[in-house]
């Protein structure tokens, strides 16, 4: 007869590279030159009957989809569970090795990926599993002002990355408190919430930014593992005291606090523990992609590059998005799919789903999914199971900014404006079962 009891384990393991590495976020070139506090991956195991998952977060910036996916595959073979069903989220610092390798930000470090974050990751899935242990959970909300809309519009309209007061944001932290159901004694506190991890700005510290001063306060509070798993961001920074959504390693340690003060009330205020549940839904995510450019505008913008070798940043990304559309057209446009299209798996426990996107996500599309999904609690992942960009609400595409133009440069294909609906949607279909 087969165990339905619900089960979980969790375990975490250091992936802190070495001084002189590489960091992701800002200048390509940008060279560690101390360490501030260690990065970590955690993995969290859960298992019912015949069905196992695994959510893992690494305080890495965003993971490059072709290589988040070959670590899934190894996984698997290590521990046993499909690959489809070991979820993989980056928390989003800008203060780790680059392991995203998007076009004008620096290739991966497949150096540190080789030696230090693969082997770590193949260890923690194999390590929770082997933890599992009869489970309950119990779940804490509260409002935390940790986040803030990041893009700040100047008097003559336009957007720039700063705070924006009236902006949306998501503003509700979230702890999910796993125990021994026999026991008593904690596994993992699972926090939630959405923001960058841009507080440390262009430093030079490896860091996990301003989440690792509030996941070590936590876990000292409550001598419970405790990780980070970052939600919608994609417009969300850190709401630093400097009026801006980048500072140095001091706003990443003044922000750490009153994030650990918020992660600590959320902790408080959790109900009563119930025995834990896991479902599972499968399924696949269809977006449209608009039609190429014309052939002439491509060339003609082109053209109009100078030096494009020299191009970084959002520039690069442009140029690569013009080039890659000439590079489809000298290849006698082949035929393709008219849809960009992402194996989703979103896993619930009782009243708690989480729904990744390999996407930075604006942060209305996650309170508008937790307004409609069937689950209480709906806790939204960015950056997870691939990197694509941001994808932004329809309404600010027409007020342009850095992730709008993030989001019309990335590849040749390009999504549909609606996609976010288009998201919705699907995800909503998944979990309903049709």
């Amino acid at each position: 007869m087969t165990d339905k009891i619900f089960k979980a384990g969790a375990a975490r393991a250091d992936i802190t590279p070495p001084v002189g590495t590489l960091l992701y976020g800002y200048n390509p070139h940008q060279e560690s030159t101390s360490i501030h506090d260690h990065l970590s991956v955690t993995a969290l195991a859960m298992q019912q009957g015949e069905d196992t998952a695994i959510l893992l977060t690494v305080t890495v910036g965003d993971f490059q989809t072709e290589l988040v996916n070959e670590i899934r595959g190894k996984m698997s073979e290590a521990c046993g569970v499909p690959a489809a069903r070991i979820v993989v989220a980056a928390t989003h610092t800008h203060s780790a090795p680059n392991v995203a390798g998007m076009e004008g930000w620096g290739g991966v470090d497949r150096d540190y990926v080789d030696s230090i974050l693969f082997p770590a990751m193949l260890q923690v899935v194999q390590d929770a599993v082997a933890n599992l242990q009869p489970a309950e959970y119990a779940v804490g909300v509260t409002e935390s002002k940790v986040g803030i809309n990041r893009r700040q519009q100047y008097l003559d309209g336009s957007i720039g990355l700063g705070q924006n007061p009236w902006g949306v944001y998501d503003p509700f932290m979230t702890c999910v408190a796993i125990r021994n159901s026999e026991t008593k004694a904690g596994i993992l506190n699972l926090i939630h919430y959405g923001c960058h991890g841009t507080a440390a700005g262009c430093n030079r510290e490896i860091s996990r930014d301003w989440s690792g001063i509030m996941i070590d306060r936590l876990e000292k509070e409550t001598g419970v593992l405790t990780a980070y798993w970052n939600g919608s961001q994609g417009d969300v920074g850190p709401r630093l005291t400097n009026g801006r959504t980048t500072g140095d390693i001091f706003h990443v340690e003044e922000l750490g606090g009153v994030a650990a003060m918020d992660a600590k009330r959320a902790y408080d205020a959790r109900g009563i523990y119930v025995p834990g549940s896991l479902r599972i839904f499968e399924g696949e995510v269809a977006i449209p992609y608009k039609p190429l450019l014309p052939r002439e505008q491509v060339e003609a913008k082109l053209a109009s590059y100078s030096e494009p070798e020299k191009l970084i940043n959002i520039q690069a990304l442009e140029y690569a998005h013009y080039k890659a559309i000439k590079d489809v057209y000298d290849a006698g446009v082949p035929e393709h799919d008219t849809h960009y299209r992402i194996p989703q798996t979103i896993i619930a426990l009782g009243e708690v789903s989480f729904i990744p996107f390999p996407f930075e996500i604006f942060s209305e599309i996650s309170l508008r999914l937790r307004y409609h999904a069937p689950t209480r609690y709906t806790l939204s992942l960015s950056n997870t199971n691939g990197y694509n960009a941001y994808l932004p609400t329809e309404d600010q595409i027409v007020r342009g900014g850095y992730e709008i133009l993030c989001f019309l440069y990335s590849g040749a294909y390009t999504l549909v404006n609606n996609a976010d609906q288009v998201l919705l949607d699907e995800n909503l279909r998944i979990m309903n079962g049709k």
